[in-house]
């Protein structure tokens, strides 16, 4: 099921082209998260799986803006744990919030995110999520794009939980076109 999964969102994602990633290296592959984010029944099966990676304890899935937030609350659904959606940076009105919806103050949360690649999105969220009270050890994501980014997030105390990584994805999307 889960290399059946990999070739699906290899199908609906996979681009080549010349593609600037956000830590600004160049690539000839992207995988366009949201085509399959935006898929109701690839999404349902993305949760599916990822639900066997929430360790034991989490209180609050926390969906990095704007890739994490359809997964973590996909994977609410699923596993029935509260949702928190986690903006780049505390909103400047209103309440001023870094995480909108449950709270988060001294609660075990679990990171979600679409895509890892340097890890540089999810080491600024998790230390605003520390610095605002929150115990923060583990961050799954759908693809883990370059081993760096987990050794970096490694570095910062955190646990990598991935469903795929590229080699997976692009080995899914080889076989499936034989």
């Amino acid at each position: 099921m889960k290399i059946n999964l990999a070739r699906e969102i290899y199908e609906l994602a996979h681009l080549t082209g010349t593609f600037t990633l956000r830590s600004g290296q160049i690539s000839n592959e992207y995988f366009d998260k949201y085509l399959f984010e935006s898929n109701p029944e690839v999404l349902a099966k993305v949760a599916d799986q990822l639900v066997n990676l929430i360790p034991d304890g989490i209180k609050v899935l926390a969906g990095l803006e704007m890739g994490g937030i359809p997964i973590a609350t996909a994977l609410s659904l699923k596993s029935n744990i509260p949702a928190a959606f986690v903006r780049k940076k505390a909103k400047e009105y209103g309440t001023c919030k870094l995480a909108e919806g449950t709270s988060i103050e001294g609660k075990r949360i679990c990171i979600i995110e679409d895509v890892v690649t340097t890890g540089g999105q999810v080491i600024l969220s998790t230390n605003d999520l520390r610095t605002a009270g929150a115990i923060v050890e583990d961050v799954i994501c759908v693809i883990e794009r370059n081993p760096e980014g987990r050794r970096k997030l490694e570095e910062i105390g955190l646990r990598v939980h991935s469903l795929f990584n590229m080699e997976e994805l692009i080995l899914a999307g080889s076989t499936g076109k034989q």
